[in-house]
Order: structure tokens, then sequence, then C-alpha cells
């Protein structure tokens, strides 16, 4: 079974990334419950289990259930290409009750004493699964985001490069086995079926690591949203910038060596230096130097610049 949007030419036109932090939180709620479906955060999941014990999460559980339907009104949709926690916490606050009330009712398999509770007064509980949202944020991710935002932002870069080199046809092919492209409509394979389009305002694509291997969606009452797994999610934990082989650190030095090596996929200045655990302004001088050589070069997207290997920079990084 399969869901099915027709997209018309305006929708196409107006596919658009974005990722979300509230959605990594909510996701990794159910990583807490089945931690055998996502072992590759298992590194998150030590660090984080001794904390746990000065949260209360079961409200929380009980809207995020380990599997099916979750309320959606602690998801929305980024309205922004790189949103921050504080604002989507806030749109979650602002959620109307009703709204809240009816989603809450949609959901099976949780805790329904806790469900009733919330749905009995829902006004207060969008104000208790707020202020729950963010005690968890603080504990359990907040420090651990830059890593994820990293991870995400490369794989905006990759696949807004894809769309514009190749058009729908190359993104989709690319993004994952359970989303197909007729060119006309969008077949999802999710466990119900769903025959519609959008409903005017596009398509908003999020790259997901908590919630991979597994693909999502989000339709009316608000933006439709496809959630798919993040490209490379396997190097998320690994410490430490990638090795800098022997003969490339000699000749180009060690720190801009594993600078090149990490253009393999585009990225800012801001993302490489977390990932590198480096200074943004030693980023900037290094890629300056990359720049200057021939090695890489910065195009600006949006408000950011976003460095990639040129040809002769590939060539280099692949005879390391």
């Amino acid at each position: 079974m399969a869901i099915t949007w027709v997209l018309k030419p305006e929708d196409v036109a107006r596919i658009r990334f974005a990722f979300s932090p509230m959605w990594e939180l909510v996701a990794s709620l159910r990583t807490l419950q089945g931690p055998a479906r996502q072992s590759i955060h298992l590194p998150w999941l030590k660090a984080v289990r001794p904390r746990l014990a000065g949260l209360d999460l079961a409200e929380l559980f009980a809207l995020v259930p380990p599997a099916g339907y979750l309320a959606d009104f602690i998801t929305p949709p980024p309205d922004t290409p790189m949103p921050d926690f504080a604002a989507e916490l806030d749109r979650v606050r602002l959620t109307s009750p009703a709204l809240a009330r009816e989603e809450a009712g949609k959901i099976e398999g949780s805790d329904r004493a806790v469900l009733e509770r919330f749905m009995a007064d829902p006004e207060a509980g969008v104000a208790r699964v707020a202020d729950a949202l963010e005690a968890y944020w603080e504990a359990c991710f907040a420090e651990f985001w830059p890593r994820v935002y990293a991870l995400l932002e490369r794989d905006v870069l990759r696949r807004s490069r894809q769309l514009a080199q190749g058009g729908a046809h190359e993104l989709f092919a690319a993004l994952d086995p359970a989303v197909v492209w007729t060119g006309e409509r969008l077949l999802i394979d999710r466990p119900w079926c769903e025959l519609g389009g959008l409903h005017g305002d596009g398509l908003v694509l999020v790259p997901s690591a908590f919630y991979w291997p597994s693909v999502a969606v989000m339709s009316a009452p608000y933006q439709s949203m496809l959630v798919y797994p993040v490209h490379g999610v396997g190097t998320l934990w690994e410490q430490g910038p990638p090795p800098a082989p022997g003969a490339l650190a000699a000749l180009i030095g060690r720190s801009r060596a594993q600078i090149l090596l990490a253009l393999g996929e585009p990225s800012t200045t801001s993302a490489l230096a977390t990932r590198m655990s480096l200074t943004p302004g030693a980023v900037s001088q290094h890629l300056g130097v990359l720049s200057d050589g021939g090695l890489a070069v910065g195009m600006r997207v949006g408000k950011q610049v976003v460095y990639r290997r040129t040809s002769t920079g590939d060539i280099l990084a692949g005879q390391a």
C-alpha cells in the first residue's frame, strides 16, 4: 500500500528543503522506546540514559508511541530552511487545543489514561508537553544538535544540488527506495493509502537522522511534508574529523587535507568548523588557501556560502 500524491507543475516548482530540530527531538523519543530499531544511535543512547531519571516523559511517550501515528502538532513542518529549536517550540505552544485533542484521539497503542488526561484539558496539556519537550531538549539533545545539524545540512546541500542539476526525476530517484516519482504522481510506501494532491503550498522535503531508516509524511491541515532518511547517517557518531592521509597532509597540511576530504559533500564554514573541531576563523583561512589553490570553490546559497571541491580537488583527494 502507498500514499499517492499528485504533483502539479507548480508544486514541483515549489519543492524546498528544510530540516527541523523539533522533528529530530521527537523522533528520538522512538529511539528511546525501541533502541534495537536504531542501533546506529547507541552512542547517543548510552550518553543520555543516565539523564532520563530526572525527566517526566510519560505524556511525550503517550503522544509519540513506538510505532504508528504520532501527534502531528508536536512536529510542525519547518517554515524556514534552518529553523531553531526555540522558534519551533513556540509554534508547538501556539497549537489550537481543539486540534491537539483531535490528534491525540487518533493515537493507538499508548497509555490511554495519560491520553485521556491530555484530551480532558488540551490547552493545559499542550503547555505541559511544550515544557517537557524543552526539558528533554536541554537535558538530552542540545549538546548533540550541532553534530546532527552538520549532517542534515550536508544532505540538504547535496539534494539541492541534485534538484538544480537533474530536476525532480533525479532528486526522487536517489531519495529513498520507498519514494517513487512517475512524472506526475509521488508514490510513498507507507502502511496506509492516501490519494490526492498537494494543497497549494508546495512540498517540503526534510532529512532525518533519528527517523532513519523510515520515511514519514504530513499533509493537510499542515504543509505537505516528506521526511526521508538522511544520507551518511553511519558517520553521525564517528569521533573526530576524517583522517588525513600522510602524503596529502604532508603536501597541504593536516587540517587542510581533512577539510579537502570533508568537501566531498558541499558544506558551510560553520558546519566544517563543527566537524573539524576548529574555529570558524581557522576553517575560513584554510578554505581561502584551498580556494586560491584551485582545490575548492565557494558558492552563495541564500545568506550562506557553501564550499565544494573543484575537479582538481577531487583528483587530489582521490589519490590520497
